[in-house]
């Protein structure tokens, strides 16, 4: 997003359902099988976004305008205008009715046409309808909606031009009505590639225009060229929206990958009660009502809010909350090693409320890990025995961080994941835990078998970035970020288990019988893109899994995932620069920094 331009009204913390395009066009045409009118439905689309855009455009003002010496707010004396960018599709057909309703509104408008020849404006010899074109009639049948809503714009006189004539001019963004507000109605979710022509050109010039003035800029359902299923923008080519008027569904694609970055605030304009297409779509279709519901059913959930925890009961002690073995920290060939993964995975651990936790580690780093953690106990990562030992008496077992990648480490990692299995403990795998996981899946080892089975009824917890996905699938990084959503679907189907695929818009899968739940996280901020964060979710996965006084929700991966996002939120929140703390900055954030914000996120989420 652009601007900070806090221009939504609260946050919802309810779960949002999250659906693909093709769902969506299912929708639709469920409840155009009931008879209900294409057009109509477009009609009302547009009016309203009509509402939300004057209702977002006074917010903003009222904020601007806002007078701190005199308590008062005034307005501007000029009049509010509208740039409105369109194409040929539907998306188009909003757009030009968006204008015929703030025209009518008292805004001054301007339309921008994007694809359109000139003759696609002489339409004087086709009547205006507003129902849907019937298809046995020769005289409507070639009159779309994007057509009847082009009549009505400009039957009121809406002022239009062709993109293609101002570009052809080098001053363009002088041919270009100053505006207060721009909306792209250009492009919707049916767009799977990379904007091409002038529909490129015209994307560039719209987030110019926009960044140039630092004016609003609103989407109408999804940015111009953000995938709607996958999030994917092709060659950074899209619109760069404040916020998005998302229609009749709540997009996948807004919340992960670059959607996260083009989306701006979300707004949600339902229109129509799709759960009622699910029964609809089954009566028409005659087709089992379970097909249906499994053909609605959401692709994955949105995440605001973490679950309340409940404050502890006082008759408890250390081992009423876990033991958490991490497993982690050598040194390799001489190396310096990489003790501080491990040192960060524990100090995570403790932070999130384990009760106890031993880290099984090289002896070189012993004494750092007891200087930043004397509350922790040590055992070298090397004395196999002792380790297996600890794991029989551990709740949970961490591994991977900072193990190693040679052969030696490898062994190491075969051991003690059987011996966890064995013991029948729950297991978080991460760093080069799945390194080796995914080596021992190229070799076709049984560990992986066993450990797929055991993930059934036992806690298994991975996360992976994308490129360790990648090596885990054998598949390249830009397979993995090209649709997401299938790349955590297929790691789980390979392994088993509870997967988070991190990134902008975490994915988490999580099992469970007769099926499988995927959440996307809207929490984070681009200041956790540093190294060790991923060390730092580790340990908040295994220090949540250790404490069985705290509900199943509680212990979640989701949870761990939450939790981890707000921490890092709550360091670089506006919010704390009315405290007596300093402000660390998405700049400046250190994976270091992270346990003190965990143990106050903790704390805020009990009730």
């Amino acid at each position: 997003m652009r601007n900070n331009t806090n221009l939504s009204p609260i946050k919802n913390t309810k779960p949002i359902a999250l659906y693909n395009s093709e769902q969506v066009y299912a929708m639709e045409q469920a409840w155009f099988a009931e008879g209900y009118d294409s057009f109509g439905l477009m009609k009302q689309a547009a009016w309203q976004m009509t509402r939300q855009i004057e209702q977002i455009y006074e917010r903003k003002t009222v904020s601007a305008s806002y007078s701190t010496n005199t308590n008062v707010y005034h307005r501007s004396a000029h009049p509010r205008r509208a740039s409105i960018w369109v194409g040929k599709g539907n998306n188009g057909g909003d757009g030009w009715l968006i204008a015929h309703y703030l025209q009518q509104a008292g805004w001054q408008v301007e339309v921008i046409t994007v694809g359109f020849s000139e003759n696609d404006f002489d339409l004087h010899d086709q009547s205006v309808t507003s129902k849907t074109p019937n298809n046995g009639d020769s005289d409507s049948s070639n009159i779309t909606d994007s057509i009847k809503a082009l009549q009505i714009a400009l039957a009121s006189s809406c002022h239009y031009q062709r993109f293609e004539d101002i570009v052809s001019h080098d001053d363009t963004d002088k041919r270009v009505l100053p505006a207060d507000i721009y909306i792209d109605a250009l492009f919707g979710i049916g767009l799977d590639r990379a904007p091409e022509g002038v529909y490129k050109s015209a994307i560039k010039a719209f987030n110019n225009v926009t960044q140039k003035n630092n004016t609003l800029a609103i989407a109408v359902d999804i940015p111009s060229g953000l995938v709607a299923s996958t999030g994917e923008v092709f060659e950074r080519i899209a619109i760069q929206a404040d916020v998005t008027l998302c229609l009749i569904a709540r997009k996948f694609g807004l919340h992960t990958k670059d959607g996260t970055d083009y989306s701006g605030d979300v707004v949600d304009i339902p229109l129509i009660p799709y759960q009622m297409a699910l029964h609809q779509t089954a009566s028409h279709h005659t087709i089992a009502e379970k097909n249906a519901s499994q053909a609605f059913a959401p692709v994955a959930t949105l995440l605001t809010a973490a679950h309340s925890m409940q404050p502890r009961l006082q008759n408890s002690y250390k081992g009423s909350y876990g033991h958490v073995l991490v497993i982690g920290g050598n040194r390799v060939d001489g190396s310096q090693g990489m003790g501080g993964a491990a040192i960060l995975s524990a100090a995570s651990t403790m932070a999130t409320g384990a009760g106890k936790i031993t880290v099984a580690c090289h002896e070189a780093f012993h004494g750092s890990l007891l200087t930043s953690l004397p509350d922790a106990m040590t055992i070298n990562l090397h004395d196999a025995s002792g380790v297996r030992d600890l794991i029989k008496q551990a709740s949970v077992v961490a591994i991977g961080m900072g193990l190693g990648r040679d052969e030696k480490a490898n062994a190491l990692f075969i051991d003690y994941v059987q011996a966890a299995i064995e013991s029948e403990k729950s297991i978080v795998i991460d760093a080069d835990g799945l390194y080796h996981l995914a080596s021992l899946h190229m070799g076709n080892h049984e560990l992986i078998t066993e450990l797929r089975k055991y993930s059934t009824n036992h806690r298994v917890c991975l996360t992976p970035h994308s490129g360790e996905a990648a090596r885990l699938l054998e598949q390249k990084v830009s397979e993995i970020e090209s649709n997401r959503l299938q790349a955590i679907k297929q790691c789980a189907a390979t392994y088993g288990g509870d997967w988070v695929l991190k990134g902008a818009g975490s994915l988490v899968l999580e099992q469970e019988k007769g099926g499988e739940n995927v959440y996307v996280c809207n929490v984070g901020n681009a200041g956790m893109a540093t190294a060790g964060m991923g060390d730092v979710l580790s340990g908040v996965t295994a220090g949540l899994l250790a404490q069985q006084d705290l509900s199943a929700e509680a212990r979640s991966l989701h949870q761990a995932v939450l939790i981890h996002g707000f921490a890092g939120d709550v360091l670089v929140s506006q919010a704390n620069n009315n405290t007596n703390t300093l402000l660390v900055g998405q700049r400046g954030l250190q994976a270091q920094d992270m346990p003190a914000a965990i143990r106050h996120v903790m704390q805020l989420m009990i009730v």
